[in-house]
């Protein structure tokens, strides 16, 4: 029987090495290329030709969603398995339009985590149960969201639902801390929030953030609207 390929992309070595180990155990799968950041794991892709890239959101140089969509511009087979620790709605959403074919938390049992595995691999999708409630939460409100490549097409700041109420916090003076214990997220989470929004609106850190909704209503009644 041939085994699966895979790829191991997670910028913590010693989370890609249990990971690994936990894979070719169950002799079935092969895993062919490592890397600890996007760029890296594009590399592996067009070098080994994988079947399945298993990648994290939150890494250095390229995160696992730009990646990810990345991927799905190359000429290769190879599908994307996102594997976080976030269950945060907004990159659930975002793993589906930038083409993954799965999501699954780090917690996931190891049965589960095979049977996703082989689900991409004969060519369907595959969600944990939790994460299926946060995509059924939102077709059900595709009115408010719609999961689709122009889902930020009427957003001119591209920030999305949970950015927004997140910047709209930091703009109160509220910090990391408490935005967390509001929003039931880890500090990590808002922390990874507060990058992307900074990056987003093209600024450093706070001051000039509150500078620029200052000099911009616009982008002010615009976090108002969450």
């Amino acid at each position: 029987m041939e085994k699966i390929k895979v790829v191991l992309a997670d910028d913590h070595m010693v989370v890609r090495s249990g990971i690994k180990n936990l894979l070719e155990n169950e002799g079935e799968i092969e895993v062919v290329g490592e890397a600890s950041n996007g760029e890296e794991a594009l590399e592996q892709v067009t070098s080994s030709q994988p079947d399945l890239l298993i990648i994290d959101i939150r890494m250095p140089v390229m995160n696992g969603l730009d990646a990810t969509k990345k991927l799905n511009g190359l000429k290769t087979n190879t599908k994307a398995l996102i594997l976080s620790m976030h269950d945060d709605e907004d990159y659930i959403l975002q793993s589906i339009e930038c083409g993954a074919d799965g999501y699954l938390l780090k917690d996931t049992s190891k049965d589960e985590f095979m049977k996703a595995i082989k689900t991409i691999h004969e060519g369907g999708k595959y969600f944990s149960g939790d994460i299926s409630q946060v995509l059924v939460k939102s077709y059900l409100n595709v009115k408010d969201r719609k999961i689709s490549k122009n889902v930020t097409s009427t957003n001119t700041y591209d920030i999305t639902k949970r950015e927004k109420q997140i910047l709209k916090m930091i703009s109160e003076g509220t910090g990391n801390k408490e935005i967390a214990e509001r929003l039931g997220k880890s500090i990590r989470t808002i922390e990874t929030h507060r990058f992307n929004i900074m990056k987003k609106l093209k600024v450093n850190n706070v001051v000039e953030l509150l500078k620029k909704l200052e000099d911009e209503p616009g982008l002010k009644q615009h976090i108002e609207s969450t």
